[in-house]
């Protein structure tokens, strides 16, 4: 998804102009950059969090010369996804968790089984069945 797609995804739902639409996209990602700048922390609930991580000074190579160069310390924005936004991921279409996913099971515990699916993949031992 693009910029453009997320702002036609607002004007779409909410009946605004792409103007305004827009308007407060633009708001939105400019308030997550000037609070990042600020060394703020930001937390949306159900969603994520977006945070800044310190990169130490190191030394590195120039890629065409080879010669060993200084890398500066630095602040790389990082993102974290909330629980609930992994959750809604993780989930198929019909609600239940994807194939693959061990939601719902515990430490040690076998993933519960999605009605309408075999129960094992594991070839039978009845000689009836063959």
């Amino acid at each position: 998804m693009t910029k453009a797609d997320l702002v036609e995804e607002v004007s779409r739902v909410s009946d605004l102009t792409k103007k305004d639409s827009e308007l407060i996209v633009e708001t939105v990602f400019q308030s997550i950059v000037d609070a990042l700048h600020r060394g703020e922390k930001i937390e949306l609930r159900g969603f994520g969090s977006f945070r800044l991580r310190q990169r130490e000074p190191r030394k590195g190579r120039n890629p065409k010369t080879g010669d060993r160069v200084d890398v500066p310390p630095k602040r790389v924005p990082y993102f974290k996804p909330g629980k609930e936004l992994k959750d809604l991921i993780n989930r198929g279409a019909d609600g239940h968790p994807a194939a693959g996913s061990d939601e719902g099971a515990g430490a040690g515990e076998a993933p519960r089984e999605v009605p309408g699916e075999a129960a094992s993949l594991a070839p039978t031992t009845d000689p009836a069945a063959s």
